[in-house]
């Protein structure tokens, strides 16, 4: 059984990537999208989402980190993979799942799922263009208006060369609603012959028990829901291995959470980084009932100073708040 930290525009970048990690449980990771239109992008574009390539595409804790790419241009997004595996991305990852109104609009993500021989032909082009050890894998929705050409858009992804498979369970059009089609990811498992990794709405380890029989998948992806309970992994594991689990407390996550805003603070510039904590901290507040308390006294604060104070005030055992 393994564990994946999924790509999420805007809240899973190399911080949340490498906090997370730092927590445990996880397998691999994947970056956010790198939009590819008509040209070859510079290393500069890949080192910027996935900074983790200058550390052999491993977080500090180790964990390997997929590239992925997003766009409609075979050709170029097989230049593009060429020059990620170049730059050393271990596993090129190949976008069919974005929701995203603009990058839908423009044809990216989600919508190519109404064209499966698209998707064979992206993924065959990219294939040709990595070297052979370097495996091309996919995410897909279950579809964008309806689920009517889901097993065919995964034997296309198959078919075209995709190592693996990770199947959000929901349509572009229901987007993040609850719930999600466990049970669709089961059929495409059957009508391919590659690994399927499940994906969608697993918050807790009894989702993920319910995931894994409506599914067949012992592999998953998770997102939100490792967002929101850092330890979820974790949780997952020692309840497969019948151990006892241990949860991460909210004392205990003081620390990452400490250091995930020294990391902010370090590399986004000053107007945004308290958005950045804010996001994440009300994400935690479905996880950790002492987050809602913690959440109520950050979101008035605008400054990074009076954010740092609050820090200070609030977790007194974790190191320095801000880099020197």
């Amino acid at each position: 059984m393994r564990i994946a930290l999924a790509p999420m525009e805007g809240l899973v970048d190399d911080i949340m990537r490498d906090t997370l990690t730092r927590v445990g449980g996880v397998d691999w990771c994947v970056t956010e999208f790198i939009r590819v239109t008509d040209t070859l992008l510079p290393p500069r574009s890949y080192h910027r989402v996935s900074p983790e390539l200058y550390n052999g595409a491993r977080t500090r804790a180790g964990t390997p980190v997929r590239v992925q790419l997003l766009g409609s241009d075979a050709a170029c997004l097989a230049e593009n993979a060429a020059r990620a595996a170049q730059l050393g991305a271990p596993v090129i990852d190949l976008n069919f799942g974005c929701p995203a109104k603009c990058v839908n609009r423009h044809r990216g993500g989600a919508v190519l799922l109404k064209e499966p021989e698209l998707l064979h032909e992206i993924v065959a082009t990219v294939r040709r263009a990595v070297p052979a050890q370097i495996p091309v894998t996919a995410k897909m929705r279950l579809g964008y208006e309806d689920k009517s050409l889901a097993l065919d858009c995964a034997q296309a992804l198959e078919a075209g060369g995709a190592a693996e498979i990770v199947v959000h369970a929901r349509t572009k059009v229901e987007g993040y609603k609850p719930p999600a089609h466990w049970h669709w990811i089961a059929l495409i498992k059957e009508a391919v012959r590659c690994n399927v990794v499940a994906n969608g709405e697993i918050w807790t380890v009894d989702d993920y028990l319910q995931c894994r029989t409506e599914s067949g998948c012992d592999d998953i992806m998770l997102g939100r829901g490792l967002v929101a309970r850092p330890d979820l992994a974790l949780q997952i594991r020692a309840r497969l291995a019948g151990q006892a689990p241990v949860p991460l407390g909210w004392q205990g996550l003081q620390r990452h959470v400490a250091d995930f805003f020294a990391q902010v603070v370090a590399k986004v510039e000053p107007e945004h980084a308290p958005g950045r904590l804010k996001q994440w901290v009300g994400l935690l507040t479905r996880g950790y009932p002492e987050a809602a308390t913690f959440f109520a006294q950050l979101r008035a604060l605008k400054s990074i100073d009076a954010i740092s104070a609050l820090l200070t005030e609030s977790l007194p055992l974790s190191e320095a708040l801000l880099p020197a």
